[in-house]
C-alpha cells in the first residue's frame, strides 16, 4: 500500500475549492446580469402612421365612391361624390312654387299692360297724333317684349326642373327595365316625355334669343325715333308702376335661378382627399367590430345616408411618421422625455439606430391586443412616442423592439 505525502495537499485543496471559485463566479454573472437587465429595459413598440377619416359636415347620400380598398391617392384627388339634397326635403318643389307665383305675377302684368296701352291710345287725340302714338307704341312693344322675355325664362326654368325629374325617373325605370321588374314599354314611355319636355325647352331658348333680339330692335327704334321728335314724358308716366313691378319680378327670377345653380351644387358635392396615403378600412367602436360582419363598414356604399362627422373612408398615410410603445409599471420610473433608445428591426434587412423618446403620454392607457403577451389578459401601459430615425424602414404597423441605452 503506498502512502500518500503530505505535499499533496494544497493541490487536492485546490481541487475541491474550484466548484465553489465557479459557482460564486456563476452567481456573480447572475447578479451582473439582473443588474444590467434592471438599467436597460426591453420593450415592444410599433410603427404608427397618421389615419385621417373623409365625411361631410351635414347629413348627405353617397352617390359614388371612386377609390377602393387599399388603393393608393394623392391629395386633392376625389375619391367620392355626395348628394346633400335629401329624399325629405323639397327644395325643388319650394322653387317651382316661387316660379309658379312670377308666371302669376307676369299674368297680371300683363292685363294691367292692355287698360294702359288703351289709356295711352285713348289721349292720342289731344297731342300731336303721329308723334306722341308712335313713341307710345315703341314704349309699350319694349315693355311687351320684357314681358315675353320675363315669361319665357320662368316657363324654361320652370320645365327645368320638370326636366330633371323626369331624368331620374326615365334612370330610375332603365335599371328596373335591366333587373326585369318593369316592361321596357316604360322605359320608352319615360324617354318619350322627356324628349318632348327637351325639345319643348329648345324652343322656349331660340324664343328667348328671339325676344332678346326684339327688346334690342324695339329700344333701337325708340332711341332713334326718340332723338327727331320731342319725347312725351307722359308715357314714362303711366308705365313708371309696371317697369318698376317688372323690375321687382326680375330680381326675384334672378334669385331663383341662382337658388337653382346652388341646388344643382348640392346635387353633386366632390369630396377630396385631405392627405397623399393609402385607403384602409373604416376604424370601428370595441363594441361596433364585435358586431361587424366580414366586408361590413370597410368603407361607405353608393346609395347609403351619412350623417355629419359620420366615416366614408379612412386614408393612412404610406409611411409611418412615429413608433408607439407602453411602459408598465415596473419600468414607469426608468422613462423621462428625451431618453436616447436603440431601435431593433428584426425583418429582413435587419436595422439597428438610435433615437429617441419625444413624448410620454399622462395616463395609463389599454395597449393594443396584438402587443399584450397573453391575448386572454388585457395589459394596461403608459404611451411613449418615440422618433423614427432617418433611414429606418418601415411600414405601419411593424413592431420594433426597443431597449435603453
Amino acid at each position: 500500500m503506498k502512502r500518500i505525502s503530505i505535499r499533496n495537499y494544497p493541490f487536492r485543496l485546490r481541487l475541491h475549492l474550484l466548484p465553489i471559485l465557479v459557482w460564486l463566479g456563476a452567481v456573480a454573472c447572475v447578479i451582473g446580469l439582473f443588474t444590467r437587465r434592471s438599467q436597460r429595459f426591453e420593450i415592444v413598440g410599433m410603427a404608427r402612421s397618421p389615419v385621417v377619416h373623409v365625411s361631410v359636415n351635414c347629413e348627405a347620400r353617397l352617390k359614388t365612391v371612386s377609390v377602393k380598398l387599399f388603393e393608393n391617392v394623392t391629395k386633392g384627388q376625389t375619391v367620392a361624390i355626395v348628394n346633400t339634397v335629401l329624399d325629405n326635403e323639397q327644395p325643388r318643389i319650394e322653387l317651382q312654387t316661387q316660379l309658379d307665383a312670377i308666371l302669376a305675377e307676369i299674368e297680371h302684368l300683363s292685363a294691367q299692360l292692355v287698360p294702359t296701352q288703351e289709356t295711352l291710345l285713348a289721349e292720342e287725340s289731344d297731342r300731336v297724333i303721329n308723334h306722341i302714338a308712335r313713341m307710345r307704341t315703341f314704349a309699350v312693344d319694349i315693355e311687351s317684349a320684357r314681358i315675353q322675355i320675363l315669361s319665357l325664362r320662368s316657363q324654361i326654368a320652370s320645365d327645368r326642373i320638370v326636366l330633371d325629374d323626369l331624368a331620374m325617373e326615365a334612370k330610375i325605370v332603365s335599371g328596373l327595365v335591366e333587373q326585369k321588374a318593369l316592361a321596357p314599354y316604360e322605359q320608352e314611355k319615360a324617354q318619350v316625355q322627356y324628349n318632348a319636355l327637351a325639345k319643348k325647352v329648345e324652343e322656349n331658348e331660340n324664343l328667348l334669343e328671339q325676344a332678346k333680339s326684339d327688346l334690342v330692335q324695339a329700344q333701337q327704334r325708340r332711341d332713334e325715333y326718340a332723338k327727331s321728335h320731342p319725347f312725351n314724358p307722359s308715357v314714362n308716366d303711366a308705365l313708371k308702376v309696371i317697369r318698376a313691378q317688372i323690375a321687382v319680378q326680375e330680381r326675384l327670377m334672378d334669385g331663383i335661378l341662382a337658388q337653382l345653380e346652388a341646388l344643382k351644387a348640392r346635387e353633386s358635392l366632390e369630396l377630396k382627399a385631405p392627405i397623399d396615403g393609402v385607403v384602409i378600412p373604416v376604424e370601428q367602436q370595441a363594441n361596433e367590430a364585435l358586431m361587424r360582419r366580414p366586408g361590413e363598414k370597410i368603407m361607405g356604399r353608393p346609395g347609403e345616408v351619412v350623417t355629419a362627422g359620420e366615416p366614408i373612408l379612412a386614408i393612412a398615410a404610406a409611411s409611418p411618421s412615429e413608433i408607439i410603445a407602453y411602459i408598465g409599471d415596473r419600468l414607469l420610473g426608468q422613462v423621462e422625455e428625451n431618453m436616447s433608445v436603440e431601435l431593433i428591426k428584426d425583418r429582413e434587412p435587419p436595422q439597428i439606430a438610435r433615437s429617441q423618446i419625444t413624448q410620454i403620454g399622462p395616463t395609463m392607457e389599454l395597449m393594443p391586443e396584438r402587443m399584450w403577451l397573453n391575448p386572454n389578459m388585457p395589459q394596461w401601459g403608459r404611451p411613449v412616442l418615440i422618433e423614427i430615425p432617418e433611414g429606418m424602414e418601415l411600414i405601419p404597423g411593424e413592431m420594433i423592439g426597443i431597449r435603453r441605452l
